[in-house]
């Protein structure tokens, strides 16, 4: 399967795009989004700062995701780390530590927004965490739908050792994945929990026994990234919402959030007709987003 690729260097350009061919020869583009087969792969590398959360790294994420949010050949996001044993550190201190107190605020707003443009892309979104994610790393795995950790991988929110808070959604996001009681005693504790915990408590959805290339996460993410893509795209996009929307209201006060209400959106389609003429022929659907 062709996969296409989004690194996240600190370079000039934004991010490099490559296709992922047998036998794994690579071609970039730049800086424009194409998507082969739908799985789109977005890579952490700033190895030096363990991919923590620069200005800059930040901005990178922000254009690439909004490039993602509009085409409609993207079928599924995964975001993993090109630095082995590491996902994202976090906020990156020694650049905070030489900013004032009003640049501190305005890149923890700027980094809010791009973790919640990341959490509203209209399509599946997998962290795959082979390596350690603390503080805003935890925070950008949470903002994912579906996480698969590394059983060797370590996480938590720790910014109370810093005496501040989540900044990026941790302290919303994380209740609503594990609960409020062992959310707080985590965030108050700023305790960190390994992947077979993680997976106990609620916090990923599936853990893996790392491997020697250090990407066993990662590879059982793009297993589930291809479970996905036989689906209709516009069921696809229509059900994140649903669900989305749903949990942020009580079921019977919001009627767009009903299933009925996101269904009949999908009742028009292309696909619907496919679905329907693809059961009766005894075939594969072939869907087209429309």
């Amino acid at each position: 399967m062709a996969v296409l690729w989004a690194f996240l260097f600190e370079t000039e350009h934004p991010f490099c795009l490559s296709f992922l061919l047998p036998p794994y020869s690579f071609f970039s583009l730049y800086p424009c989004i194409l998507c082969m087969k739908g799985i789109v792969v977005l890579g952490l590398n700033r190895s030096h700062a363990k991919n923590a959360l620069s200005k800059n790294l930040v901005k990178m994420m922000s254009k690439a995701v909004d490039a993602l949010k509009s085409d409609k050949k993207v079928r599924t996001v995964v975001f993993r780390s090109e630095v082995p044993g590491i996902f994202c550190a976090g906020a990156d201190l020694k650049e905070r530590a030489k900013m004032h107190s009003s640049e501190v605020s305005s890149f923890v707003s700027r980094a809010r927004a791009t973790i919640n443009e990341l959490a509203n892309l209209p399509v599946p979104t997998i962290a795959a965490i082979d390596g350690t994610a603390l503080g805003g790393g935890l925070e950008l795995a949470l903002a994912c739908d579906i996480r698969v950790a590394a059983s060797s991988a370590k996480m938590g929110l720790v910014e109370t050792k810093l005496a501040i808070i989540p900044g990026a959604g941790g302290t919303q996001r994380l209740p609503r994945t594990i609960g409020v009681s062992l959310a707080k005693e985590l965030i108050f504790s700023a305790r960190i929990v390994d992947g077979e915990e993680a997976k106990s408590i609620g916090l990923i959805s599936h853990v893996v026994e790392q491997n020697e290339a250090g990407d066993a996460a990662y590879r059982r993410a793009l297993a589930l990234a291809r479970e996905f893509l036989p689906q209709g795209p516009v069921a696809m996009r229509v059900a994140k919402l649903a669900i989305n929307q749903g949990m942020e209201v009580r079921i019977c006060t919001f009627h767009g959030s009903r299933p009925e209400v996101k269904l009949a959106t999908t009742i028009p389609t292309k696909d619907r007709i496919e679905g329907l003429l693809a059961f009766k022929e005894k075939r594969p659907p072939r869907y087209k987003g429309e």
